[in-house]
């Protein structure tokens, strides 16, 4: 759903018909650590990038409302590989380990005289 921002996240839900004014962050409502979410987080939120650079299967997000200086509210995100069973460092990018062996089984299929391809 398109957030107040304008991106596109999967985890932002709102309802304004019939007089309903209901606008909530599911992957922060799961999470019981975090401060109150209020829809101009979304400005400064991470995970509509995360998921537009990672589209893996296999990573899980976990967002909370945190501060930074004591007085900005900011959305803090954390990943896990289930493939791996690790967390992940850099969420963008994700674990490396997921599709390390993709791309020999993409070339399989391919004529493997011409040069380009060795595997």
């Amino acid at each position: 759903m398109r957030t107040p921002v304008g991106t596109e996240c999967r985890y932002y839900y709102e309802d304004f018909n019939r007089g309903r004014e209901i606008q909530e962050c599911r992957l922060i409502e799961h999470s019981p650590r975090s401060g109150r979410w209020q829809p101009s987080l979304c400005r400064t939120c991470p995970v509509p990038a995360i998921l537009r650079a990672n589209a893996c299967p296999n990573i899980a997000l976990e967002g909370w409302v945190g501060r930074q200086w004591l007085v900005l509210s900011r959305v803090k995100v954390r990943a896990f590989c289930l493939l791996a069973q690790s967390e992940v460092a850099e969420p963008r990018v994700g674990c490396g380990r997921c599709h390390e062996g993709r791309w020999r089984e993409s070339l399989r299929g391919q004529d493997t005289t011409d040069s380009r391809f060795v595997l």
